[in-house]
């Protein structure tokens, strides 16, 4: 038979090489679904029963991923919690999504400590990879339980938690999916099957981490495809060619930061390894600019496949060569989704004018947890809206101009930083940089960019001229960057994702303050 998710694929080939950790350690599917399947009867033993939350509060690793494919064969939900967050943050988050039990790695003692008191879990609902006092230890969860599957199987599903970076996270609660876990697991290879990855023989690289929605998703799926899944538990660009090179990836997911910092490796560095295997590169998470895919397409091929979506759901998709036909869009709609433009009325726009973009969820309907009003703020007639801003052509392809908060609004003017920064980010001493609007007395808001230098390149008056007139010769003057600072490290998270609220609030307080 052919198997169709992890759990098949254990039973049927338990030879299979499954999961190779950051450190090399490697198991096979037979190996990992025994201790899934102990993990399983622990949490069922513990009084979990279908519905209830697990959090996971752990790295890249073996206890993310088997944790997970224990607790979603048993119907419960799993949420990863980012381990940037404080203590406050992550303890908000186990207590709101009701936790049952918390899993949490030593290296995030404090903040794991923080939140089971907060959220009043005793000690047999808190498990420590390492030795956090007052939890009880990992592998107790393993200790004496078959390595049968469980006699109640049902499927589960994650809860994860999104837009953090503006007032508490919000998690998207979706009903559990019917059925066998397997049939859940064979319905989410379809989104697979859209970036032409095949089941059966071939390597995932996770390059991003676990508690994001999409290297979750894509690297689970993976193993549910029968594929092998290598974890990355840092990224580093050379470290990133080198797996790539040892366990002759096929697939694998990143965002644009990634394609950049491959793209300043030296020359002699990126042709140092072999990159033939690869098929199916995956990328979203934020816009990326034009000439920059395009050098990675030229270096790596027509292997880069982007989408655009939101964990609450909807989503396009544009293949390599589609892009190179239509330069800078991130896609058309989904099988069965629609993608619509709205303006603040609500009213339908036509191609080429921008406007909010909207689309069906796709995923299945969604709730944020306990907040009903913002679940209603994001809804209009069936669609759903990440409150991103865009414009479709006539043929359907979407282009997405910025996110509605980050718009600046200077004279009159609306400008879309995203624009700005896919030019400065190809200056050749450019590594990373963010744009925003910070007040003016004269036209409201004026363009302020943060640039991070590539090594060896320190900031200068002189340097920020050159730069701006870089950008002079790409951009309409109105455009341009008013001011330029530099900084030693752009705030991102290792999803890729600019967390460009911290900057926009540290020069609001510069401004207030007169500096």
């Amino acid at each position: 038979m052919q198997a169709n998710s992890f759990w098949q694929w254990a039973e049927h080939d338990p030879a299979r090489p499954a999961l190779v950790m950051p450190d090399g350690l490697a198991l096979t599917f037979g190996e990992l679904g025994a201790r899934v399947n102990r993990i399983s009867h622990a949490l069922q033993a513990l009084g979990l029963r279908r519905g209830d939350h697990v959090a996971l509060l752990l790295p890249n690793g073996l206890e993310w991923i088997e944790s997970y494919l224990a607790a979603t064969q048993i119907g419960l939900y799993v949420t990863p919690i980012n381990w940037h967050l404080t203590g406050e943050e992550a303890a908000y988050i186990v207590e709101n999504c009701d936790a049952r039990v918390l899993i949490a790695d030593v290296h995030y003692a404090a903040t794991a400590l923080q939140a089971a008191r907060e959220a009043s879990l005793a000690e047999n609902q808190c498990y420590a990879v390492g030795d956090i006092p007052g939890f009880s230890p990992y592998e107790s969860l393993l200790a004496g339980q078959p390595e049968t599957p469980p006699d109640e199987r049902s499927a589960g599903t994650l809860m994860l938690y999104t837009g953090g970076t503006t007032g508490k996270p919000k998690g998207v609660l979706r009903p559990l999916p019917e059925g066998k876990p397997e049939q859940a697991a064979q319905l989410g290879q379809m989104l697979f099957f859209l970036f032409d990855v095949k089941p059966g023989a071939g390597v995932h690289l996770c390059q991003g981490p676990l508690y994001h929605s999409a290297p979750a998703g894509f690297s689970t799926g993976a193993l549910h495809m029968g594929q092998t899944l290598v974890l990355m538990d840092k990224w580093d660009a050379e470290n990133a060619l080198q797996c790539i090179e040892r366990y002759r990836v096929t697939a694998t997911h990143m965002v644009p930061t990634m394609f950049v910092r491959l793209l300043r490796l030296p020359e002699t560095i990126r042709n140092r390894y072999d990159l033939s295997s690869l098929r199916n590169v995956i990328h979203a998470a934020a816009p990326c600019p034009v000439e920059i895919k395009r050098q990675m397409l030229d270096w790596w091929g027509p292997v880069i496949y982007e989408y655009y979506g939101a964990t609450e759901g909807g989503g396009t998709l544009v293949k390599p060569r589609e892009w190179l036909a239509h330069p800078g869009t991130v896609g058309r709609a989904w099988p069965g989704i629609q993608v619509r433009i709205l303006d603040d009325e609500g009213r339908e726009l036509p191609a080429g004018q921008v406007g909010t973009i909207y689309m069906t969820a796709g995923l299945g309907d969604f709730q944020y947890h306990k907040d009903p009003d913002k679940t209603r703020s994001v809804k209009r007639d069936g669609m759903i809206t990440a409150g991103d801003l865009g414009h479709l052509t006539e043929e359907g392809w979407l282009f997405i101009s910025d996110r509605r908060t980050d718009l600046i609004l200077s004279g009159g003017a609306n400008i879309y930083p995203a624009e700005i920064e896919a030019v400065l980010i190809n200056h050749p001493k450019v590594a990373d940089v963010a744009v925003f609007g910070v007040p003016d007395p004269d036209w409201g808001e004026a363009v302020q960019a943060v640039i991070e230098l590539i090594k060896g390149v320190d900031g200068s008056a002189e340097l920020a001229e050159e730069i701006r007139q870089f950008a002079a010769q790409h951009l309409a003057r109105y455009k341009l960057p008013r001011h330029i600072d530099f900084s030693d490290h752009l705030p991102r998270l290792p999803s890729g994702k600019l967390l460009k609220r911290h900057l926009k609030d540290e020069y609001a307080a510069r401004f207030r303050s007169g500096g």
